[in-house]
């Protein structure tokens, strides 16, 4: 079946097999309906085959998908073909789907005119569109023009988003613009022979000129301005635009990808935008403000849901594997220290993140790997939240009416739309999180990197489906929901954190739980402390916390407050740490400090685990 053909109905799909091609791994999963229901049955996995001696994606992705044959009983290939439709009850699927990042994915180069109105305006519609974005040209950036065209000329883009200038506005800039374009000439990444697309989203009253000069140099394609007036934005033509030219420009000329499309019941889609489908789903679903992370060997994406609002960053340098010299880099060995609960000398923990990036597909063999593996995803995620809160704005250049109130509390525009107070749920994904031994070290990575406030739920994706199901979603939004809710969600638990600050051993809260069995528990919450609960998934428990002064649970400072938390897997989580977290820059008592904290959650000793 072709991209083309139309696909079929919904509801006559009972058979589906998805794949993710990744920068290291393709991962398949297969789909069946169960009585009403659908599920996840089976999953494969195969090394993705881009690169050389291959350079043919769809190696990996039918390697993949023979694992799921072999495992399930069911005869899904015929040769080098996926066979649908179904033949019989075990021969064939009704439909394949795919979603794919190999190849470092889709990367765009955005310009605007001022760099963060209209340039941050191109970056969040490209972002949004699943783009790891690799640089950003505006007028007053700071380069000369030489080293604008210079920089356009050797970076190589997928493909380029022209912005600028409110409709009416700046003309100059945005025809300047199209010139430093054009006398650049660039190249795509791939395809030696093909015109580079460029997108023009800024002022219509430039239109022609851009035009005259791109449209004989360039693969132009004109739609609406993403920001047409000032108080304004509009990303939803941009990102269908670069959707379509990713579809027929770019994985056009990608090894293996026009054999992949032909193989696709539905469009394919890159692995973020998938991924952003699904949280945006979850959101509006449940009502509720979310982030979504998604940690993988080269980039770490963040997502964010805030009052229906969608964001979606990717961090292109921190990464598990392949950028994983990056995180040091940026973190700082310190920092990465910092959680390792055990003595180490630095020139061995370099020596081992080298390793790690040089030979990407590894996994840790001992204790003392995964720990420090766990400790380097901390500072990535961290990293990776910061650059998020510096995206995820409201936007920049608007003047906003300003009330007496507004002198005494800073109001700007252009202000982070990430409240921790107000965060419902975090979602963990990628392999880190995903495939941590135990869930308890994956809800510990999450909130010592996060830091969340008040009263916050968190889970993970148990094996790293969601790219899969956000583009079934598109094709049928019962059987994605269905395999989300009952397969790829686990809920590791509630996290509970006081914000305020206290010496270890004073007092942080009083707290009193009523448990599922009736049960209660009365206690105090003491700074420095972590302390953990069983409380199962479907169980919720009834908790009344009076903070001690100066100490505030989201409702104010000593305030007191009652609140209904959900379980999971882990349980309930109570943080007295703390906001912002500090560990002791003297080595033995950081290690006996970390110690402590694991102990307090269970995690050590392991010997009998």
């Amino acid at each position: 079946m072709t991209v083309d053909e139309p696909s079929k109905t919904a509801s006559s799909l009972n058979v589906i097999v998805a794949t993710d091609c990744g920068s290291t791994t393709t991962k398949a999963i297969l789909i069946e309906k169960v009585g009403d229901e659908y599920r996840q049955t089976y999953r494969g996995e195969a090394p993705t085959t881009v690169e050389a001696p291959f350079e043919d994606v769809t190696r990996g992705v039918l390697n993949a998908v023979a694992e799921i044959e072999e495992l399930s009983g069911r005869k899904i290939l015929d040769g080098d073909r996926i066979i649908t439709p179904c033949q019989d009850a075990k021969t064939g699927v009704d439909i394949y789907i795919s979603t794919s990042s190999a190849g470092g994915g889709l990367q765009m180069m955005v310009t605007g005119v001022v760099q963060n109105m209209t340039g941050e305006s191109a970056q969040r519609t490209a972002l949004g569109a699943g783009a790891i974005v690799i640089d950003v040209l505006s007028s007053n950036d700071g380069r000369l023009p030489h080293e604008k065209i210079e920089r356009i000329r050797t970076m190589r883009p997928d493909m380029i988003l022209m912005s600028g200038g409110t409709d009416g506005g700046a003309l100059t800039h945005v025809v300047e613009m199209a010139e430093f374009i054009a006398a650049a000439e660039p190249r795509p990444r791939f395809g030696a022979t093909y015109k580079l697309p460029l997108i023009y989203a800024g002022n219509k009253a430039v239109r022609e000129q851009v035009t005259k000069i791109l449209g004989e140099k360039t693969a132009l394609e004109i739609t609406d301005n993403i920001r047409p007036v000032l108080e304004q934005e509009n990303l939803g033509p941009a990102r269908h635009k670069i959707h379509d030219l990713f579809l027929e420009h770019v994985m056009q000329q990608a090894p293996g990808y026009k054999k992949l499309m032909a193989m696709a019941g539905a469009p394919i889609m890159p692995t973020p935008a998938a991924v952003g489908v699904i949280m945006e789903a979850i959101a509006k679903r449940e009502h509720i403000n979310l982030i979504g992370v998604d940690i993988g060997g080269a980039t770490t994406d963040v997502f964010s849901v805030f009052d229906g609002t969608f964001n979606r960053t990717v961090s292109a340098n921190l990464g598990m594997s392949y950028s994983i010299s990056n995180v040091l880099a940026e973190a700082g060995l310190a920092n990465i220290m910092r959680w390792v609960p055990f003595t180490i000398d630095e020139q061995t923990l370099r020596n081992r993140i080298k390793n790690k990036m040089i030979r990407p597909t590894t996994i840790p063999q001992t204790l003392d790997e995964l720990q420090i593996e766990h400790a380097i995803s901390r500072e990535a995620l961290r990293l990776a939240l910061i650059h998020h809160k510096s995206l995820a704005t409201g936007l920049k250049g608007v003047q906003q009416e300003r009330t007496i109130s507004d002198v005494f509390e800073q109001q700007t525009s252009g202000k982070t739309l990430i409240d921790m107070l107000k965060l419902d749920l975090i979602v963990g994904s990628g392999g880190i999180l995903s495939h941590a031994p135990r869930r308890v070290q994956s809800m510990l990575m999450m909130v010592d990197a996060y830091e969340p406030l008040g009263v916050t739920r968190l889970s993970v994706d148990s094996i790293f489906m969601m790219p899969h199901l956000g583009v079934l979603s598109t094709i049928d939004e019962k059987a994605a929901t269905d395999v989300f809710v009952r397969d790829c969600m686990v809920y590791l638990g509630t996290c509970i954190a006081p914000f305020g600050k206290g010496k270890d051993g004073e007092r942080c809260a009083d707290y009193e739980m009523t448990m599922p069995d009736g049960t209660t528990i009365k206690d105090q919450l003491t700074f420095g402390d972590l302390r953990l609960y069983p409380l199962e998934v479907g169980q919720t428990a009834t908790i009344k916390m009076q903070p001690a002064k100066g100490v505030n649970l989201g409702a104010g400072a000593g305030v007191p407050f009652t609140r209904e938390v959900q379980g999971g897997v882990v349980g309930l989580m109570l943080d007295g740490r703390g906001r912002p977290l500090q560990l002791p820059t003297e080595q033995q008592a950081r290690i006996e400090m970390l110690m402590k904290w694991y102990n307090a959650v269970g995690l050590y000793p392991l010997s009998d685990q």
